[in-house]
């Protein structure tokens, strides 16, 4: 009997660093685990900052388990708030990157390495025609949570007019807790959040128009069985295949510089438990009086700090400064290796906008958090932290949308403090942490349901 040619998997990406880092750990785990062959493609934007100290970047390279292969969006210098109309940069976005990543497809077939499956993720729906034209299948690979897809399903089918039919009443508090694109104004067509909502939208209709094939579709979903049962379970139309990954600093692809300033020796001269990590992701952007607010309730704890605040976000004035000369009390960085922070035993708490990444890896590191969600999903994975999971507070801003110092102070004293709340707190985030590691454990959920995905390739 011949050999079956070698399996053959193509990831495709967005160019930021809540997409590339699941997509990027999923790749590598995939390839490491089953020995396919994997290649990982995201714009040039995003790859020139991921492999910056690799000569020759804009090319195809390995680095001994994945290839690196980019493409060009038209806009290689990235998207610039400043200077640019989101609806015209995904538009430029979508014709280059069809384009381009079919190119690439074709090159590789022609180099006697044929992709035998595309995976992509959000905002990325026309990766599925680019797959349609060479006769190849595609998988979404969902990174945001079971509840949020779900979310997003059932808005799409049967409940969009009811959301919106009630919206801006404050009675009608469901809203606090979902995703903020359902909010977009309909006739705001040009905004980012209808923008996004309609990429959603287009993404369902490919899912309903594989059903009317009559496919029940696959997805895979960056998430664990044990902690979103419920929500999984939700979806009966669709194959979810809950693939979470167990996040590790050596498949991070960080478009970031880390600071150079020694903050893990920092770290390792604190007490267990006694350090406050604070990090609002890669996009969230804090006003000045949000940083001054936060370094008030950060002194005000009496507790020692990390605090990520990136070069994008500093400003002159607000308290920078200050930060900077915390000392023992505190440290603020540029960027860090957040796997190995939330790691750190000395780390007692997660400040987060709730993103789903930085959430993801706050729960399997065991780390209970105060959540000050921002924007996007933030608000549900928030109310997830809070009410379903019980590993976390949500915070309370003001009419500003501001969080206040004396918030900040009376969240930590909940999480930290020695209260049965507290208690309770930590106890709940260590038993998802278990949950986790069950999963990723040899004959756990994630290995086996990986392992099913890739045997149907066969």
């Amino acid at each position: 009997m011949a050999e079956k040619a070698r399996q053959h998997y193509l990831f495709v990406t967005y160019p930021i660093q809540s997409h590339i880092n699941p997509t990027l750990h999923l790749a590598k785990h995939l390839a490491s685990s089953t020995g396919a062959s994997v290649t990982f493609s995201t714009a040039l934007s995003g790859h020139r900052r991921m492999v910056s100290s690799v000569p020759n970047a804009d090319q195809e390279f390995n680095n001994g388990l994945i290839t690196y292969l980019p493409f060009s969006d038209g806009n290689d210098e990235g998207f610039k708030l400043d200077g640019m109309n989101p609806k015209d940069y995904l538009a430029d976005f979508r014709k280059n990157g069809q384009r381009n990543v079919s190119a690439i497809v074709g090159d590789l077939a022609a180099a006697g390495r044929p992709v035998t499956c595309i995976v992509y993720t959000l905002l990325l729906t026309w990766v599925v025609d680019v797959a349609d034209e060479h006769g190849i299948p595609s998988v979404l690979y969902w990174i945001q949570p079971a509840t949020v897809f779900a979310i997003y399903y059932h808005y799409f089918h049967g409940f969009e007019s009811i959301v919106r039919a009630h919206a801006d009443e404050p009675s009608f508090t469901v809203c606090f807790d979902l995703p903020s694109f359902l909010n977009a104004p309909v006739t705001d067509t040009d905004s980012m959040n209808a923008i996004v909502l309609n990429s959603f939208r287009d993404l369902f209709q490919i899912l309903d128009r594989e059903q009317e094939d009559k496919v029940k579709p696959r997805m895979l979903m960056n998430t664990f069985e044990a902690w979103e049962t419920e929500a999984l379970a939700s979806v009966t139309e669709i194959e979810i295949i809950p693939v979470g990954q167990w996040p590790k600093e050596s498949s991070n692809g960080n478009i970031f510089k880390e600071d150079e300033k020694k903050y893990m020796e920092w770290l390792d001269t604190k007490e267990e438990g006694s350090v406050v990590y604070v990090s609002f992701g890669s996009l969230s952007v804090m006003k000045n009086e949000q940083k001054e607010e936060m370094l008030r309730g950060l002194k005000e704890s009496k507790r020692p700090f990390l605090w990520v605040v990136r070069k994008d976000n500093r400003e002159e004035g607000g308290g920078v400064v200050e930060i900077e000369e915390g000392g023992e009390d505190g440290m603020v960085v540029e960027w860090c290796s957040q796997v190995r922070v939330l790691a750190h035993s000395a780390v007692g708490c997660f400040v987060t906008h709730c993103g789903w990444n930085s959430t993801l890896e706050s729960l399997v590191c065991g780390v209970p958090m105060v959540a000050v969600p921002q924007w996007s999903e933030q608000c549900t994975n928030a109310k997830l932290v809070e009410s379903l999971w019980g590993c976390g507070v949500r915070s309370e801003v003001d009419g500003d949308g501001v969080l206040r110092g004396e918030e900040l102070v009376r969240c930590l004293e909940l999480v930290m403090g020695e209260g049965e709340k507290g208690v309770e707190i930590r106890n709940k985030a260590k038993t998802w942490r278990e949950k986790a590691l069950e999963a990723v454990a040899e004959g756990g959920s994630c290995v086996v349901n990986l392992k099913a995905f890739v045997d149907k390739f066969l």
